[in-house]
């Protein structure tokens, strides 16, 4: 890599934003010689990280060309796993999705199981696409559990058995020949939802509430994974009024996850002699207008609101989006979550709070693991990196 070409990535950066620049426009951003920038330039259009996107308005003279990012330059390997499903996609560097998987696939199975469906779903998805492992920037992937995201391991996830310290990342790397990055699933749903949705939005919530329950935290922009990466862990926060017996899969009592997921809640139609297995048939039985069905939604909304009122007068959200299965219910579950926030949460910090349902719905977990590494490969450093 020369000297000339070692700052290209900032260029990329620049244009990330989806608005094309003549190379005039380029030199009176960065401050830099109009010859350095036309060799960082050429040196990004070469590999077809940029294209030429016809011509500008010129004051006289020949026309200038402007350049814009091609998000068609590679694609990205994304994966969201839940504790009963699987979904696969390939995406552009926009998270634009190509092409997708998904099945119904028990994380319990194992990680070789997953991981091996995974991986022939990814290489299908490649063929069908008509891409090559060459053309993959990364891999993303989102897990039901705790992750250290430094390693890509899981730690002791309650409902992930042989999953625990699994190297995810090497497994799946030295398969597909590609750069991996893990995450919780909630946090990817969280970076999606942002990334599509909300970008202009800085301090953001993100719930999932399915057969388990989570958030992801955006500050300033930014997914915050706190020291470990444990942070926004609700659904292992102790519900004041819970059933001192009601037992979680992490093996502690009253937790919001035992009280409020999707499982807790089918538990509770079965006692009353409806046939419900998991969150899916929850959310049937609400379509059908079964008013136990309803009930218990909308109680689960309230035991969650009352743990988001507390993150809300401390962490001062903007914008909280509930996502997962049973958010599906719409109205039902969003009632009770927002009754409890906005009566006791401070009034300053639900002044202008938003509290809504996610505009991506199954796809947004997808979305995020692309987003998570698309941030990084396309970062300045990377970028100049593989111009060398």
């Amino acid at each position: 890599m020369t000297t000339d070409t070692a700052g290209a990535g900032e260029l990329l950066t620049i244009l990330r934003d989806g608005r094309s620049r003549t190379r005039a426009d380029l030199v009176k951003l960065t401050g830099l010689a109009r010859s350095t920038v036309g060799v960082r330039l050429d040196a990004l259009l070469k590999q077809g990280w940029v294209v030429p996107e016809g011509e500008a308005v010129s004051s006289g003279g020949r026309p200038a060309v402007s350049y814009a990012f091609n998000p068609e330059a590679r694609v990205v390997l994304a994966a969201d796993l839940g504790a009963l499903h699987a979904r696969a996609a390939v995406t552009n560097l926009a998270a634009g999705i190509l092409a997708e998987r998904r099945t119904e696939l028990a994380i319990a199975e194992g990680p070789e199981t997953v991981l091996g469906w995974l991986a022939d779903a990814f290489t299908e998805l490649l063929e069908e696409t008509g891409h090559t492992r060459e053309e993959v920037s990364g891999v993303g992937v989102g897990l039901p559990g705790p992750v250290s995201h430094e390693t890509g391991r899981p730690i002791n996830p309650p409902i992930m058995p042989g999953w625990d310290d699994f190297d995810v990342a090497g497994w799946l790397g030295s398969r597909l020949g590609a750069p991996v990055l893990v995450d919780n699933d909630v946090n990817i749903m969280a970076l999606g939802e942002h990334w599509s949705t909300i970008r202009d939005v800085e301090h953001m919530i993100f719930v999932k509430i399915g057969t388990g329950i989570g958030s992801g935290l955006i500050t300033e922009h930014r997914l915050h994974r706190g020291a470990q990466g444990a942070a926004g862990d609700i659904g292992h926060v102790r519900v004041a009024d819970a059933d001192p017996d009601v037992m979680c899969p992490c093996g502690n009592t009253g937790c919001l996850e035992a009280i409020a997921g999707g499982n807790a809640l089918a538990a509770r139609l079965r006692v009353s002699g409806i046939e419900a297995r998991n969150a899916g048939d929850v959310i049937a039985q609400v379509r059908a207008a079964e008013p136990a069905a309803i009930s218990l939604v909308r109680e689960a909304g309230r035991n969650v609101g009352d743990v988001l009122a507390s993150l809300v007068s401390f962490f001062n959200p903007s914008v909280i989006v509930i996502g997962g299965e049973l958010a599906e219910a719409g109205e039902h579950l969003l009632a009770g979550v927002r009754e409890r926030v906005y009566s006791r949460s401070l009034p300053l910090a639900t002044a202008n709070l938003q509290i809504r349902v996610s505009r991506l719905g199954e796809q947004v977990g997808v979305i995020g693991a692309a987003a998570m590494v698309i941030d990084e490969a396309l970062a300045s450093d990377a970028i100049d990196r593989t111009l060398a």
